[in-house]
């Protein structure tokens, strides 16, 4: 049973978004997927139009130990997709896990005891993935997560600042490993919010693909508006929309993912990833401070340079269906 924390200190780059879609993606491939929302804002939980009433199970009560994940679950209605989903409870919970011991572990034993039991009774795992979305933080909920996952994947937006945030999160990553999980790796990163048209975004995502060699997913998550409105509907993409470019990236997104459990580890890749320095802030400032080319020939060279090098779907306006 792969275990995946989706992870960034930053805000609005994508992390919940790419959870439910991702996780959409993968069980309409056939995979079981368990998605664990771990964010007090509960946006993942609204995205799929679950709500948690007053002494519910939910990713709180399962911190606080008054249910379990499988007491905890939420069926959708994608096959296969479940959810623990969280209420406005969990807002709370840093502060009480703060008086527990081995309160950083609290995650991780529980989605132990979800595994055993389910090895138990069927001799199988309850579910293929167990991905995780964190809040925008690197508090006690986001190192429940890590310490519960196996694998990081950082949902990160094409921008110069997002970027910048690498270095802290991949250390952050780095002292986990080192003191509380070691077996945790980054096995992904995920470029989101993509706009070709955009030099900047171009350059950020080739400077990625540089420094993280092999770790930058093929697919980068194009800027499409319906992504922006499924969660209003309460549906994946695949339900609100399943014709758009964000349904498709999200697909392709998802052959990646189970085509690594294939591809062989190259050992000591993921500790190059953690120590790994972002670009240098000169680079990218030059690039941002370039004087910007016309809107159609910026567009027009995106789409013809950026499909073939970076493996990106051109993105022909903002408010593309």
């Amino acid at each position: 049973m792969r275990r995946i924390c989706v992870l960034n200190q930053k805000g609005g780059v994508g992390k919940t978004t790419t959870t439910v879609n991702l996780g959409a993606a993968l069980a309409r491939a056939g995979r079981r997927v368990v998605l664990v929302d771990l964010d007090p804002q509960g946006n993942l939980s609204t995205h799929l139009s679950l709500e948690v009433g007053e002494d519910e199970p939910s990713s709180y009560s399962v911190l606080v130990g008054e249910h379990s994940i499988e007491q905890a679950l939420r069926r959708t209605s994608i096959r296969g997709l479940s959810v623990v989903p969280t209420g406005i409870d969990l807002s709370g919970a840093e502060m009480e896990l703060a008086t527990l011991e081995q309160r950083e572990s609290v995650m991780k034993r529980a989605v132990d005891a979800f595994e055993n039991e389910s090895y138990g009774r069927t001799g199988a795992p309850p579910a293929e993935y167990v991905i995780f979305d964190c809040p925008p933080s690197l508090g006690l909920l986001s190192l429940n997560a890590l310490v519960a996952s196996r694998e990081v994947f950082v949902a990160l937006q094409t921008e110069f600042l997002a970027l910048q945030g690498m270095t802290r999160l991949l250390e952050v990553v780095r002292l986990v490993k080192q003191n509380l999980n070691p077996d945790l790796k980054v096995t992904g990163i995920v470029p989101c919010l993509y706009d070709n048209r955009l030099r900047l975004a171009r350059e950020v995502l080739t400077e990625l693909r540089s420094f993280f060699p092999g770790h930058v997913f093929r697919r980068a998550i194009g800027t499409t508006v319906k992504l922006a409105e499924a969660p209003s509907f309460g549906q994946s993409i695949f339900e609100y929309a399943p014709d758009c470019s964000g349904a498709r990236d999200y697909a392709e997104l998802a052959e990646e993912v189970v085509a690594q459990e294939k591809r062989p580890v190259t050992r000591g890749a993921e500790e190059g990833l953690l120590v790994a320095e972002p670009p240098k802030a000169d680079a990218l400032a030059n690039a941002a401070a370039r004087p910007a080319a016309s809107p159609v020939t910026s567009a027009g060279a995106a789409t013809s340079t950026t499909a073939s090098t970076q493996g990106a779907a051109p993105v022909a306006d903002p408010a593309r269906s």
